[in-house]
């Protein structure tokens, strides 16, 4: 039997006929374009289940728009710079070079093996000199445009990995690699993009991705944080001015303390030299080793008193100073302004302290046991007094904007990008310090600067492994041509992956990234398929730079991608992540071995819908090549006979559901279901019905479909051939099944009249069963309605 024992025969017959004829090679000159991206992986070995269901998903994707005449740019490439690689290094005494190149022609093969639509002239590997030449060059390019500087900072430092961290990179004080914990350390020449002069754009911008799944839109703008308020400047007893930000001014009068974040740059001017130094330091140092979440933590709040006073900028009074950890200088302008009376925490740090607590908002009890937040009466406020609290605020802002000590602010949560790391094996930073000329560009013709070959130390020494190379950092000034030293970081490898889609649509070109009118041709990525744990990471880190390069020329396009999708895990039997530890990891290429490569993506795509997680069970492949031998004898066996009128009608059916699926959620568990459904009530196919039918299987089971196209007499690939078409009279189901999300997570379904109206969708969905126990007492923010498909609440 063809499905049984014959697919280590027809695999390698179709890999070969699909290279020899280049089916897949992208056109020069697309008619009616299509750009399928999935993120591209990090070569630290074989490829795992995750990339298998990644790439299959795209594969599919892929072609389906072949068969509907689209030409499609379907390109893979490699992540090559990071971490493991050097610690694969160290333990095994060899370059990260060899260890990434080997790992790359490892997941290369299996890859291959997959029979993936991949125009393989175009990969990329980020670590080739040929590739970070162009991420030097993007570098420079923001650096000459203002965008790129260095400053000293407290950063996220990862003990753990040695480097640097940006704040994307260190949520809930853990390091996003190693999950290793985070703590801040001061370094003097940190690297930083201007991420935020392009907070506003990045978050106005995500109102126009109509494609995107709501819950990374909901991510983006949390993290953007965009609030309003007021900036306060307050001064020292010395006449030194430093900044405030509020959103409630109208507390101002209330001001009885000022707290100051541990890592603020003015920290250091308080302290120095009084009788507080010591304690002040000590204190600063505990709390920089704790992780923000655990400094934000509800609970009991403490600090330090500097020995330093402010002067209030209405009232002149002598405000005290302290330090306390639970101000973070990443909020604002890292100070905070305590009104007891009217804020949680400022109220129990007053008590704690025995600070004052002056009420200035009317609405509160009589006796305070905690502060009143809420809206009442301006009291103890000079001539704003009596004037509600909404209303007093922009005439406080103006006030302070007429005397000069303040202004309206919009503050972002989004704060620069790091980009400075303390490792070997990432894109070298291109610039030289000149101790004449100061900090110089490389000059555009000697890019790249190479890392250095042979042997390097790659022990973590809480710097870079390059400065301790002197025939790398010993150069000349590009200006005076004096004795000069290269930057010796290297930059966060979330730089690489950047702009790699853009380098996909001209990928050979030795001087630019790539010509302007090429990307245009491609642009944007129309579906782009990956991991939602990037939503405050590499999919916002590539939307600010694709706007700097749309503002510098280089794209048609400010936003990268129509479409994200994110596809579900692939967890093991019993619903566990797999991993090494656990001993429960599946290899792909072993069930290749064993199965074949059809049977495995069928199964893969039978387990659920692909946006949701999964548990890989033998019995789907079992299942799937249960599927593949009916599908096969249906089609050996189909004839000539005509086709009655009810089949027609079951036929444009299932056409219409397959189109559908791949069309819209890509929930390919449905189309298999479909097929499967077709098959188990049709046991003799007339032959333009299995025409149709291996058509509609091709996209999921490719090797099958062309075998069984070409056993049906046809010498042109199936993916040459015309996706079929329905007649919309003729698929009208009676019964539609319609999906319940909660957050874009599905929750529930429920069989409807393929009529059913939008707002008797929204009833049902809202009185099901499932979806009123997990809302609880929570009430949806909006309700998005697809007729006849999805109901997607909005939490």
């Amino acid at each position: 039997m063809l499905a049984e024992c014959n697919f280590t025969a027809i695999e390698p017959k179709w890999l070969d006929r699909w290279e020899k004829t280049g089916i897949f090679k992208t056109p020069d000159d697309p008619r009616e374009k299509f750009y399928v991206l999935e993120m591209f992986p990090y070569p630290s070995g074989d490829i795992h289940m995750g990339h298998f269901r990644n790439y299959a998903i795209g594969d599919v994707v892929a072609r389906f728009e072949m068969m509907r005449g689209r030409d499609v740019l379907h390109p893979m490439g490699y992540d090559g710079f990071g971490l493991p690689a050097e610690s694969a290094a160290i333990k095994n005494g060899t370059h990260p070079r060899n260890w990434t190149f080997d790992n790359i022609a490892t997941m290369g093969t299996s890859l291959r093996r997959m029979g993936l639509t991949y125009d393989w002239n175009r990969e990329v590997v980020t670590c080739d000199p040929a590739y970070y030449k162009h991420t030097q060059a993007l570098f420079l390019l923001l650096f000459k445009r203002g965008l790129a500087y260095q400053a000293p900072a407290y950063v996220h430092w990862c003990d753990s990995c040695q480097t640097t961290l940006a704040n994307e990179q260190a949520k809930e004080g853990t390091c996003w690699r190693c999950k290793g914990l985070v703590c801040k350390r001061k370094l003097e020449n940190c690297w930083f993009f201007k991420y935020s002069e392009y907070a506003q754009r990045l978050l106005d911008d995500i109102n126009r991705l109509d494609e995107w799944p709501e819950g990374i839109k909901i991510q983006q703008r949390d993290w953007i944080g965009r609030s309003e308020g007021c900036e306060i400047d307050f001064r020292l007893e010395n006449g030194e001015r430093f900044s405030v930000f509020t959103t409630r001014p109208d507390t101002l009068s209330g001001v009885t303390f000022i707290v100051i974040a541990p890592e603020h740059p003015l920290v250091e001017l308080l302290s120095k030299g009084g009788p507080q130094e010591k304690l002040v330091e000590s204190y600063i140092q505990a709390a920089l080793l704790k992780r923000d979440f655990e400094r934000t933590a509800e609970g009991e709040k403490d600090g330090i008193f500097t020995g330093q006073h402010a002067t209030h900028p209405l009232t002149g009074e002598r405000i005290p100073i302290f330090v306390a950890e639970y101000v973070l200088g990443s909020y604002g302008t890292g100070v905070v302004m305590g009104v007891p009376a009217h804020d949680t925490r400022d109220f129990a740090f007053a008590k704690k302290y025995s600070l004052p607590i002056k009420v200035v908002i009317s609405g509160g009890p009589a006796e305070y046991d905690d502060a009143y937040t809420g809206n009442g009466l301006m009291i103890d406020s000079g001539e704003l007094t009596g004037t509600p609290s909404p209303d007093g605020i922009p005439r406080v802002i103006e006030y302070l904007t007429q005397k000069g000590v303040g202004r309206t602010k919009v503050n972002y949560k989004l704060k620069d990008w790091l980009i400075s790391r303390q490792r070997f094996w990432g894109a070298p930073v291109p610039i030289i310090h000149c101790p004449a000329c100061g900090t110089q560009p490389v000059p555009d013709a000697e890019l790249p600067v190479l890392l250095p070959e042979g042997e390097v130390d790659l022990l973590p020494r809480a710097r870079s492994p390059l400065a301790g190379r002197p025939e790398f950092v010993a150069t000349t000034c590009p200006k005076c041509n004096g004795p000069a030293q290269r930057d010796p970081d290297t930059m966060d490898t979330f730089m690489c992956s950047s702009f790699y889609l853009f380098r996909y649509t001209d990928p050979h070109n030795p001087d630019e990234p790539w010509r302007p009118e090429e990307a245009a041709k491609w642009l944007p990525v129309d579906i782009y398929i990956g991991g939602a744990e990037h939503a405050c990471m590499h999919l916002l880190y590539f939307r600010f730079i694709t706007k700097v390069l749309y503002d510098a020329g280089f794209l048609s396009v400010d936003e990268p991608v129509r479409r994200l999708f994110n596809q579900g895990m692939v967890k093991d039997a019993n619903g566990d992540v797999m991993s090494k530890s656990k001993g429960n990891v599946v290899s792909p290429v072993a069930v290749f071995d064993e199965w074949g490569v059809d049977v495995a993506r069928l199964a893969m795509l039978s387990f659920a819908a692909s946006h949701d997680d999964i548990n890989w069970k033998e019995d789907g492949l079992i299942g799937a090549r249960r599927l593949v031998r009916k599908l096969s004898d249906a089609v050996r066996s189909s004839d000539g006979q005509p086709v009655e009128l009810a089949l027609v009608r079951q036929t444009h059916q299932l056409i219409a559901k397959v189109t559908r699926t791949m069309e819209r959620d890509l929930a390919f568990n449905t189309a298999i279901a479909g097929i499967w459904e077709f098959l188990n009530s049709n046991k003799c196919l007339p032959r333009d019905v299995a025409e149709v039918l291996v058509k509609l299987v091709a996209p999921m089971a490719p090797f099958l479909a062309e075998e069984l196209w070409e056993l049906l007499g046809h010498s042109e690939s199936v993916f040459q051939s015309e996706w079929p078409q329905f007649n919309e009279n003729l698929a009208i189901d009676e019964e539609v099944q319609i999906v319940i999300q909660v957050d874009g997570k599905v929750r529930g379904r429920f069989d409807a009249p393929a009529s059913i109206s939008e707002n008797d969708m929204r009833e049902r969905a809202l009185s099901h069963l499932a979806i009123k126990k997990h809302l609880g007492n929570r009430n949806p923010q909006s309700i998005v309605v697809v007729k006849g498909r999805l109901v997607n609440i909005i939490l």
